[in-house]
């Protein structure tokens, strides 16, 4: 299925949108017993890009998936460019952002809607370092493009909630919404070059229209000389005495014509009314497109709006401040922008709430490298994972390298050991801190083990509760104290310290025995099985899994990007009991409890437990 274009973001309720990824379109046939991945034109993908084809065989259910490769340059943006020169660079950070599921366990999954089908694909779909998700939003568009743009991002595609999916057809219920304007046109020829210019002057530019060529303009704009020299190369085998056009337009200078099979990106600044391209630029080739398929719009796809302007809410005081925090004095930016619109909180607010609760918080982030979950529009906004330290990042920030065996690379991760750094994080817009259970100096040794108790959308916070007190009864048959905490969203937390003791298999395997228990003493309410697919939706799933090497989870004392602006909190298992509600704590009242009780998470940073004493109670 294929986009139509839109000139403009919209909100509908009957719309869904999702970021416009700057790659190679591929579909991933895993329905038989031999992998394909192959472009939409019918290229084949699976040698050219092994690290993706290696990754979806990991997959557990026969499915087709489309999807997008991307790849990310050094600064972790996608980069169509990069994506080229795979050959150049075999070890390029690639995922395949994946947006529709066409057939899953021998059934076409076409003929259901688009909200059906993703629902489908998340549940079956496991994710990686390569192989991802694309998600979307829900009606909110205008919001979603804005922050496409502000993260530098190509555009975004909107898709009807019900559109039914329609291979090879270009459809009005796709539309890709571009920031800047750019298309696909194809080489039709080129003209001589004049003065200093090598190898030519200008593309001559066209596209389809009721299966005949028509000239759309021409292109000077946007080369070097390496790409002048690469281009011409491929267009010398392609040259032939007459031109493909209809109607052949006039030149400046002499031209020479070419079969109509490579084709253009570019961008421009408008589309006149005769269809002719207003200051074209070139971009890049597009070896992934069928020349066939560059075509004229036969309908205006963008949708008219008549929604009123809703006024900004007017705040007090500079969007920007100069702040002296610690030793360095900090830019802090838009801080009256709206993070929780539902709870009327700003990104002030977020960097505010963090400063004053940062002798609480900095020992439990100390040395621990960060995944930074990042929400520059807030919670409603679009929100994206970024590990590696961008090259902008201030050297007063310390970061530390550690090798991604996943990634086949090294990622310099921040490490946030000062109330400087944390509100630098807080700036960037990480509404959540997420780090790893161990420190950098013992990166295979965590320093906890975590117990996340983790209910399906048909469990009460009770079942929760309930769980969590099985969970307290198998800890003291072994002798060992655990500590809990909400996780600030719909579940439960349960720490034991380790103290760097054990390595992370030896802690997963002892967290997999502690669940087992839990898992026999309440068979009906909860379960270990991990695959969403064949997990029982009505039960409580028992994850021991997070403690693995690079696995991350929010913090103690972390806000969580939800409504009510929850912050997962430690509790005291007298507290854990009917009536506790995950709301309990949030923004506003937190800060009065941790004055009131202090760091009572503390211990989980102290004397870990003797794990193979603990063991041989258990067997007892």
């Amino acid at each position: 299925m294929l986009c139509k274009v839109s000139d403009k973001a919209f909100d509908d309720k009957d719309w869904a949108f999702e970021i416009k990824w700057d790659g190679y379109r591929a579909i991933a046939d895993m329905s038989k017993d031999e992998l394909r991945l192959y472009s939409r034109n019918g290229i084949d993908f699976s040698q050219k890009f092994k690290k993706i084809t290696h990754s979806l065989n990991l997959q557990e259910h026969p499915m087709i998936l489309d999807g997008e490769i991307v790849a990310y340059d050094d600064k972790g943006k996608p980069n169509f460019q990069w994506l080229q020169r795979i050959g150049d660079h075999p070890n390029l950070a690639l995922t395949f952002q994946v947006f529709d599921l066409l057939w899953l366990n021998g059934h076409s999954t076409e003929n259901l809607s688009y909200l059906q089908r993703k629902e489908l694909l998340k549940d079956a779909l496991i994710e990686n370092e390569i192989i991802k998700y694309s998600d979307h939003i829900l009606e909110k568009g205008k919001d979603f493009f804005q922050a496409a743009k502000d993260m530098g991002l190509e555009g975004i595609v909107a898709k009807k909630t019900d559109s039914l999916y329609k291979e090879n057809l270009r459809s009005s219920e796709w539309l890709k919404i571009k920031i800047h304007k750019s298309d696909e046109a194809v080489i039709c020829g080129f003209t001589e070059p004049k003065g200093s210019r090598k190898k030519f002057g200008a593309l001559i530019l066209g596209k389809y229209l009721n299966g005949e060529m028509v000239f759309c303009g021409h292109t000077g704009g946007g080369f070097n000389d390496k790409s002048l020299s690469d281009i011409y190369d491929k267009m010398q085998p392609l040259i032939t005495k007459n031109s493909v056009f209809k109607i052949t337009p006039k030149t400046n200078t002499k031209a020479t014509w070419i079969k109509p099979e490579l084709v253009a990106e570019i961008k421009f600044s408008e589309l006149t009314e005769d269809n002719i391209y207003r200051h074209p630029i070139f971009l890049r080739l597009r070896d992934d497109i069928d020349s066939k398929d560059v075509k004229f719009n036969s309908e205006n796809s963008s949708k008219n709006e008549n929604m009123k302007k809703i006024e900004p809410k007017k705040r007090m005081g500079k969007d920007d401040v100069l702040k002296k925090i610690g030793k360095q004095e900090l830019k802090l930016t838009n801080q009256n922008k709206i993070y929780f619109p539902e709870d009327d909180i700003t990104k002030g607010d977020v960097i505010d709430f963090y400063q004053s609760i940062s002798k609480y918080i900095l020992p439990h982030l100390k040395d621990r490298p960060q995944s930074m979950n990042r929400y520059p529009n807030g919670i409603k906004g679009l929100s994206f994972f970024q590990k590696d330290a961008a090259e902008e990042t201030p050297e007063w920030i310390e970061t530390q390298k550690v090798f991604s065996e996943s990634s086949d690379k090294y990622i310099n991760y921040i490490i946030c050991n000062d109330k400087e750094t944390l509100a630098y994080l807080n700036n960037l817009g990480c509404i959540e801190l997420n780090i790893w259970t161990s420190k950098i100096k013992k990166a295979d040794n965590p320093d906890y083990l975590v117990l996340d108790l983790d209910p399906s959308e048909k469990n009460s916070f009770e079942d929760v509760i309930e769980t969590a007190q099985a969970v307290k009864e198998v800890l003291d048959l072994a002798g060992v104290g655990g500590y809990p905490k909400t996780s600030g969203s719909s579940g439960i937390h349960v720490y034991i310290p380790m103290n760097a003791k054990y390595s992370y298999d030896q802690v997963k395997n002892f967290g997999h025995l502690l669940m087992q228990m839990v898992q026999k003493k309440l068979p009906d309410l909860t379960t270990l099985e991990r695959s969403l697919q064949k997990r029982d939706k009505n039960k409580i799933y028992l994850d021991y899994l997070q403690n693995r090497r690079g696995q991350t989870l929010a913090s103690v004392y972390s806000l969580r990007p939800k409504n009510g602006v929850p912050v997962s909190m430690p509790l005291e298992w007298k507290e854990v009991k009917n009536g506790l509600k995950p709301t309990d704590f949030n923004i506003h009242n937190s800060l009065d409890r941790l004055k009131e009780k202090g760091d009572i998470f503390k211990p989980i940073l102290g004397k870990g437990i003797d794990m193979l004493k603990a063991i041989k109670k258990l067997e007892e």
